[in-house]
């Protein structure tokens, strides 16, 4: 199965807050923040579709294969599930040092934080409370 590949336009002022982030080599994931996968810190079926981030990592993801060419020179993927909640028109914007994604359709999230992603084992409480990704 050949990976799919979407276009994702960066305007300037988003382009240089992520790029605070971003080390040589590093990759950065388009992903929700429902609770749907790892790299989520929030969740519930109120946020399902309504809040993304931008993971940086040190290497790409398997499960993220769909390459998201854009006009920043990123190493930048997500995946089919987050596909699900975006059309044509891709853009990232910034204002007041505030991300927002938008599509043709209109804003998708007005805040799309920029995190990096380190892996952690789960505490015995973590465990408890039932977070297993």
């Amino acid at each position: 199965m050949t990976d799919k590949t979407i276009q994702i336009t960066i305007k300037d002022e988003a382009k240089e807050l992520i790029k605070k982030h971003v080390k040589p080599g590093q990759v950065v994931i388009l992903t929700l923040d429902d609770g749907s996968n790892k790299y989520s810190t929030l969740g519930g079926t109120c946020t399902i579709g309504a809040d993304f981030q931008l993971i940086v990592t040190d290497q790409k993801d398997p499960e993220y294969p769909v390459v998201m060419e854009n006009n920043a020179g990123l190493e930048m993927y997500t995946s089919n599930n987050e596909l699900g909640f975006l059309t044509d028109g891709l853009l990232l914007n910034a204002r007041n040092a505030v991300i927002s994604l938008y599509d043709n359709s209109g804003v998708i999230d007005g805040a799309v934080a920029v995190r990096e992603y380190t892996p952690h084992e789960l505490t015995a409480e973590e465990v408890k409370n039932g977070k297993t990704c």
